[in-house]
């Protein structure tokens, strides 16, 4: 009982730190994760928009990004470059990650003094042709992250009315008691994640826009 004990409490004090992780710590913390399982067995659940697996929140939010081949183009390079975790109080640590199925991430979010880690993993990759043109790709949990689940970044262009949509869709629970114990808090901070994910999108939509025309 006492190894486990020590194991659950060292995966915290890994995961929370009063000051910014540095690049090798964050490197080695990818490299103890990048064959381990990922932490909920529903994985993949995510390509489809039905009722979230039992016990899990489900977060679904979308905006329009605007109109038209260069929209698009544009919002999936941002996509590309992980742009959506630029936001101030979360990044991606390596943001020239490449999307595709496998590649292990670290996000890193700074909130009430606090920084914390997060490891996940690719789980699939979408590029679809049709009257809805998508790009994303979906990552998973691994067993260094405060909450179980899945989340899917997609880019959407419908012929219909040639709008372009910004779509992240997710289920997740936590994983610690310590998110269970704040877990009003924790879900206030995914709401606010979606909201600043949405308006980090749009600016670099319209940045590219700005740049275009000038």
């Amino acid at each position: 009982m006492w190894p486990e004990v020590l194991s659950y409490e060292k995966r915290l004090s890994d995961m929370f730190s009063l000051f910014k992780p540095k690049g090798e710590m964050i490197e080695a913390l990818i490299e103890r994760q990048n064959n381990q399982e990922f932490s909920y067995p529903f994985v993949g659940k995510t390509r489809e928009l039905s009722a979230p697996p039992q016990g899990y929140d489900c977060d679904h939010n979308r905006i329009c990004l605007g109109k038209g081949e260069r929209v698009f183009s544009a919002a999936c390079a941002a996509l590309r470059r992980w742009h959506m975790f630029e936001l101030g109080w979360v990044e991606i640590y390596n943001s020239a990650a490449p999307i595709k199925p496998g590649t292990v991430v670290a996000m890193l979010a700074h909130c009430f003094g606090l920084w914390w880690s997060n490891i996940c993993r690719i789980v699939y990759v979408i590029n679809e042709p049709g009257p809805v043109r998508k790009f994303g790709f979906a990552y998973g949990t691994a067993p260094h992250h405060i909450e179980r689940g899945e989340e899917r970044f997609t880019i959407e262009w419908h012929d219909s009315d040639d709008s372009v949509w910004y779509d992240i869709y997710a289920f997740s629970q936590p994983s610690y008691w310590m998110v269970r114990l704040g877990y009003p808090l924790a879900r206030r901070l995914q709401r606010k994640f979606a909201e600043d994910s949405k308006r980090a999108m749009l600016q670099a939509v319209a940045g590219s826009e700005a740049w275009f025309r000038g």
